[in-house]
């Protein structure tokens, strides 16, 4: 079996009025490895300035997803080596983020089928995010031994209640009608007509184009699990979540505590501490610069490799942590986490 040539894995064009990008990796779920970023961040660079283009529209190959996130197989083997290739990538990857928030053009996003962690990167961030009844959107990274990051924890904290917070600890996916209500998704526009939509955007313009095409949307399961989650996730511990999820007498509730205490205690730890960290920032650029600290140090942890290797590479689906337990979880090095990392520049961006 030959590989991919990388120079097709993100095909660029123009048409009308329109700049098209689409992750071209089907066989991967279009999932991102450090050349596709900086081919999306050529392509804007080239489109800022060409009058002929007002629209950029970022979709999936295949009928996957738009993307399942960054290459993990790379950030295993890198960071067994020590990690220098995989900060490369995640600078150019949350710089990227930054430039697709800040675009002075609209950029259109399209989150159909499968898009989680870096696919949120690149789609969540845009102007006009449509999302498909196929959506499964997400930030997995606590069930790796990382966590979230592309802006990612931005986004959480800025959900209704501790919506946020329920979904980054158990890694759990919004359906498209959560993602809407959960401020990652603007507008509903079927997977079968999303083909025709994307096609009016060489001729019309996004809010021309939702208008002929988008639907309404309705309340997603999260709206109306709102009042247990809200009380459950207040705590400031993950101890003290867990407790109040147990206690819940809840089916979802006690679900929601199997799924944490199968994550890594060090990137929940971690997680809960930068979510609420976040509530205090003022804006996406200085989340992007302190989730750039928090990885950085967290690729040098071992649950990072540990979780992708039980969950990727062996798919035996029994990670040993370490430290195994919350209480083993040194309140110290979780502060380290938030320190500017030895040796490595900043991301800046604040």
């Amino acid at each position: 079996m030959t590989s991919q040539p990388e120079q097709d894995l993100v095909l660029t064009r123009t048409e009308g009025r329109a700049g098209l990008i689409t992750l071209n990796r089907p066989a991967a779920i279009n999932a991102l490895n450090h050349r596709m970023v900086r081919a999306i961040s050529a392509a804007l660079d080239a489109w800022e300035q060409d009058p002929a283009v007002a629209t950029v529209v970022i979709t999936g190959a295949g009928d996957r997803g738009l993307c399942a996130g960054g290459d993990v197989r790379f950030f295993h083997d890198e960071a067994k080596r020590g990690g220098a290739a995989v900060r490369d990538f995640l600078r150019d990857e949350y710089l990227l983020n930054h430039r697709i928030a800040r675009y002075p053009k609209p950029y259109v996003a399209v989150l159909d089928g499968l898009v989680l962690g870096g696919g949120v990167g690149v789609s969540a961030h845009g102007s006009l995010r449509v999302v498909t009844e196929r959506a499964q959107v997400g930030m997995p990274e606590t069930a790796i031994g990382f966590v979230p990051d592309v802006g990612g924890t931005w986004l959480l904290a800025q959900t209704p209640g501790e919506l946020g917070t329920h979904l980054a600890l158990t890694a759990g996916r919004m359906t498209a009608m959560d993602a809407l209500y959960c401020g990652f998704a603007d507008r509903y526009v079927p997977a079968a007509r999303i083909a025709e939509f994307t096609a009016a955007l060489t001729e019309l313009t996004p809010a021309e184009a939702v208008r002929a095409y988008a639907e309404p949307a309705r309340p997603g399961p999260l709206a109306a699990q709102r009042a247990w989650i809200d009380r459950c996730y207040a705590p400031d511990t993950v101890e003290e979540i867990l407790e109040e999820l147990l206690a819940a007498d809840l089916p979802e509730a006690k679900e929601a505590a199997v799924q944490i205490a199968a994550k890594s205690p060090t990137a929940l730890k971690v997680t809960l501490e930068a979510l609420r960290r976040t509530r205090q920032l003022p804006s996406l650029e200085s989340t992007l610069d302190q989730e750039y600290r928090v990885s950085c140090a967290a690729l040098a942890e071992p649950d990072f490799v540990e979780g992708i290797r039980a969950q990727v590479v062996d798919k035996d689906r029994t990670p040993h942590w370490s430290p195994a337990t919350l209480a083993e979880v040194d309140r110290a090095a979780v502060l380290r986490h938030f320190e500017p990392p030895a040796g490595v520049p900043e991301l800046g961006l604040s």
